[in-house]
């Protein structure tokens, strides 16, 4: 594809792109343009599939009733309103796959090498992507995956990794789609610590725990509140602790910690849960002066910040961060090192 028109000014962070309000970035944007040409620092992308965040398209789902037409209904027209795939619920996106199909004259390829016919997967969130859907092939509930027709547009600013040859597209896209969750646990954890993973039987869950038991004398804890979930876990050799429960109880969570743990708690407890009013589940859980930290789209800082005073509890909150440098190469490595994980993304992605 070639639009042989000529670019937009440069624009490095999109800003031009937004509609409305005005003055604001294309995430903070209600509406934003997605229109043909791209700018001079501009990547298009013919998309093959989005991968949408789990509370997003949880949230999507439960709000259709599961019925998949509602929900391509809801997709069509969301991206149509807003230019992107915006949850207006949860403020969260996902992300994509899709070919190169044209390249503006003045994107930092000396930084990010590209060219026209490399398959890549965004690593900036669908709620500030532009994005064009011409048709919608199919929906895969089960692992939040919407396969398309239509173009994105990448700033200039964005990041992006090229597809790795030795594991399966969809695989490597559920991975990339994570991938600051194992590499945020990588920093955060230390050895010795006992650390809790609230949601452990998705995808960022296991990641980060199998990431956590890397460290030396780790104790690993996995909530999960789904039989399957937590039958999964039980199998797996790094994870130390299963707690079935609803991380909604707080109250509940909070006891059943307390016995796995023998009173000691958790020194970092990492939040990947795709529910609302997980918040204070985490800071129950947490010692005095250890860390909660929020990967789910899902949380609300308001209930985290005044339900740990409210609780006085002395944790240090922290939201997390769906990138941090080495993030997709570390996650996608994961899988190359361990059998249990690749075989469950393999069984669970393709």
């Amino acid at each position: 594809m070639n639009t042989k028109t000529k670019f937009r000014p440069a624009d490095p962070l999109g800003i031009q792109r937004v509609v409305k309000p005005k003055g604001v970035l294309p995430q903070q944007a209600d509406v934003i343009d997605a229109s043909l040409p791209i700018a001079e620092d501009e990547l298009l992308i013919e998309v093959e599939s989005l991968n949408i965040d789990s509370a997003s398209f949880h949230q999507i789902s439960e709000a259709c009733e599961k019925d998949v037409t509602k929900i391509e209904r809801h997709i069509l027209n969301l991206v149509s309103e807003r230019g992107k795939h915006h949850n207006r619920v949860t403020g969260s996106g996902g992300m994509l796959i899709g070919k190169v199909v044209e390249i503006g004259p003045a994107f930092p390829i000396q930084e990010k090498p590209v060219r026209v016919g490399d398959r890549i997967a965004t690593l900036v969130s669908l709620s500030l992507t532009p994005l064009q859907i011409r048709r919608i092939k199919k929906i895969n509930p089960q692992i939040d995956r919407v396969d398309i027709e239509g173009t994105a547009i990448l700033f200039a600013s964005g990041i992006f990794a090229k597809l790795p040859e030795d594991l399966p597209e969809t695989v490597a896209l559920a991975v990339l789609d994570v991938a600051g969750a194992p590499a945020q646990t990588r920093k955060l954890v230390q050895d010795g610590n006992t650390v809790v993973v609230v949601g452990g039987g998705g995808k960022s869950g296991i990641l980060c725990l199998y990431e956590a038991k890397k460290k030396e004398g780790v104790k690993t804890v996995a909530v999960d509140y789904s039989q399957a979930a937590v039958e999964r876990l039980s199998s797996l050799p790094f994870v130390d602790e299963v707690i079935q429960a609803d991380a909604r109880n707080a109250n509940d969570v909070m006891q059943k910690v307390w016995s796995a743990t023998k009173g000691r708690m958790a020194d970092v407890v990492i939040n990947v849960a795709n529910i609302p009013e997980t918040e204070m589940s985490c800071i129950l859980c947490c010692r005095p002066k250890g860390i909660v930290y929020f990967f789910s789209m899902a949380t609300s800082f308001t209930r985290a910040a005044l339900g740990a005073e409210g609780v006085g509890a002395d944790v240090d909150l922290r939201i997390g961060n769906g990138y941090t440098e080495g993030h997709a190469e570390l996650s996608l490595d994961l899988l190359r090192e361990s059998p249990e994980l690749r075989k469950i993304f393999t069984e669970q992605y393709t």
